[in-house]
């Protein structure tokens, strides 16, 4: 089955107001429960933050985004949309955000370019990751010379190894980890040590290399009102992610086989190692009334995700968030899941979706799923995933960094801090 895009024949229902509260303060942030009456997994992650005597104060902040996806990505890029979403909500909290990316100029923060475009094409390249680092280097040295950064925010791979000539401008560096650490990724953050402060996007995560310099915990999220309620669904399931074994699109299509759903894939399907898995272990697995789309654009994959009668997301290795699970649970669709990485921490069991030990249970469940309450769902996300909970939680993880910052190193010979 060739790859094609499927316009779809039906609309969404766009609520009037899907706002989440305006909080004054950071305890809720980190202390909420899931929706009164839900199953809870518990309290969310605390972030032991240290109070600072300007812990009022507006924070100027620079945001050091990956080059290659636009923020926000106009389809694929789930770094990125969360930058996005993160960089407008520290803006309407009250701080100065400058966001130092490639590519376009599409949030509110203040925007310096270091690349005219982004580079999807790139990805994998470990020239643009070093390039591009020296580039947003010099690009915060500038911010720092005029007095308009007091932390560096960064989610770049090779960003980091900045840290030290931060730390000798006297600018602590907080550096979310996107990736999962139980690979050679653990020994890169281990090796720099104190130099940054990391943050977790799952307690999962932070629990697979304990021993490394975290300094919070925070749940990426998304803003709700940018993303459509449908109480009504239709009879499909949906696989949305990338075409890896990982991501288990071959256990999906027989899952949404067995429980009687066609299935609708979506998803990047552009690299060599994605092409052969899809050819090999998905293709032959279609039937007549599956549909594989490829990449869907942000418009797309809010029709496919709110009108889906629930995400299959039966990932095989340890995912560290998932952000497509709150983005189908704040359309009002449930996740079925496979209990792996961060899934139990983002799917509440039985009220937003189920979470199933083994392949075989995943059709008693999808089946199960048209039972929950689709404005659970969204409540759910609405709680636990705002964008403005994700802000004030990188808030304190940014003011816990700067009560750590070390001064600055006094300046040797010809300027050099080393000399």
């Amino acid at each position: 089955m060739p790859l094609q895009h499927v316009k779809p024949h039906y609309r969404v229902k766009y609520p009037g107001k899907w706002h989440s509260p305006r909080e004054s303060g950071y305890s809720r942030c980190v202390t909420d429960t899931l929706v009164e009456g839900d199953k809870s997994p518990g309290p969310l992650p605390q972030l032991q933050s240290i109070p600072t005597a300007d812990a009022t104060d507006p924070l100027k902040i620079a945001m050091v985004a990956p080059p290659y996806f636009d923020i926000p990505p106009a389809a694929y890029g789930g770094i990125e949309a969360v930058l996005a979403d993160l960089s407008n909500a520290l803006v309407e909290l009250g701080h100065t955000v400058t966001l130092i990316a490639a590519g376009r100029d599409g949030t509110q923060a203040n925007f310096r370019p270091v690349w005219d475009r982004a580079v999807p094409e790139r990805l994998g390249e470990p020239g643009p990751e070093i390039i591009y680092a020296s580039l947003t280097r010099r690009a915060v040295e500038g911010l720092a010379a005029a007095g308009e950064v007091d932390v560096v925010h960064d989610h770049t791979f090779a960003g980091p190894l900045n840290a030290p000539a931060y730390h000798a401008l006297g600018l602590p560096v907080v550096a979310t980890v996107h990736g999962p650490v139980d690979s050679e990724l653990r020994g890169f953050y281990r090796t720099l040590g104190r130099d940054l402060s990391l943050v977790a996007i799952s307690r999962r995560q932070r629990a697979l290399a304990p021993e490394l310099n975290w300094i919070g915990t925070v749940y990426n999220g998304l803003r709700p009102r940018d993303w459509p309620f449908q109480r009504a669904k239709q009879d499909y399931a949906l696989f949305l992610g990338r075409f890896s074994p990982d991501k288990g699109a071959h256990t999906a299509v027989l899952a949404a086989h067995e429980a009687g759903l066609p299935l609708i894939l979506a998803g990047k399907c552009a690299e060599p190692a994605e092409q052969r898995y899809y050819a090999e272990q998905v293709e032959p697995l279609l039937g007549p009334n599956d549909r594989m789309i490829g990449i869907a654009d942000a418009t797309l994959k809010r029709e496919l995700l709110a009108n889906a009668s629930c995400l299959l997301f039966p990932v095989q290795w340890e995912e560290p968030f998932g952000m497509v699970m709150i983005e189908a649970m704040v359309c009002g669709t449930p996740v079925v899941a496979l209990r792996a990485g961060a899934v139990p921490e983002v799917v509440a069991d039985g009220v937003t979706g189920f979470i199933c030990d083994d392949p075989g249970q995943l059709p008693d469940a999808i089946r199960a799923a048209a039972r929950l309450d689709p404005a659970g769902c969204r409540r759910h996300v609405v709680r636990n995933f705002s964008d403005e909970q994700t802000a004030l939680g990188y808030l304190q993880a940014y003011r816990a960094a700067l009560a750590l910052r070390q001064p600055a190193p006094a300046m040797g010979r010809a300027g050099d801090p080393y000399a």
